[in-house]
């Protein structure tokens, strides 16, 4: 069995980049680690971390497809993250105009959590320690 140590990164492929850009650092607070123009691509790639810790490339390409996300398809369902308050959270996303489900509390652990969705409709969800 192959030995894993932790997840790496998340690749996301977002359709607005500078859009994208501003929500995973302005609204969720990702540092920008490294970003970088690839010209033969026409591409950006930009490094996020969390709390010092490298989690997200940020793509842009032109013309990505769409991936479908509502009714829930096959294939990576949502990104998580974890908050040590739900309501903080609540309220933080609300102030910067970002749309939040109801919270809900999880049936087998108890605790509370949300979902949103990034400026692609990528569902994410917050889920409370």
């Amino acid at each position: 069995m192959v030995k894993l140590n932790k997840v790496h990164h998340i690749a996301i492929i977002c359709s607005d980049y500078e859009v994208s850009k501003a929500f995973y650092t302005g609204v969720l607070g990702f540092s920008i680690i490294l970003e970088v123009y690839r010209e033969e691509r026409d591409s950006w790639k930009l490094d996020l971390g969390l709390n010092g810790e490298y989690l997200i490339e940020l793509f842009s390409f032109p013309n990505p497809p769409l991936r479908v996300s509502k009714p829930e398809a096959r294939g990576l369902r949502h990104l998580a993250f974890e908050v040590d308050n739900i309501d903080d959270a609540v309220g933080w996303l609300n102030a910067n105009k970002v749309v939040v489900e109801p919270v809900r509390i999880d049936e087998f652990t108890g605790k509370k959590f949300t979902f949103i969705a990034d400026p692609d409709g990528l569902p994410i969800e917050f889920c409370e320690v």
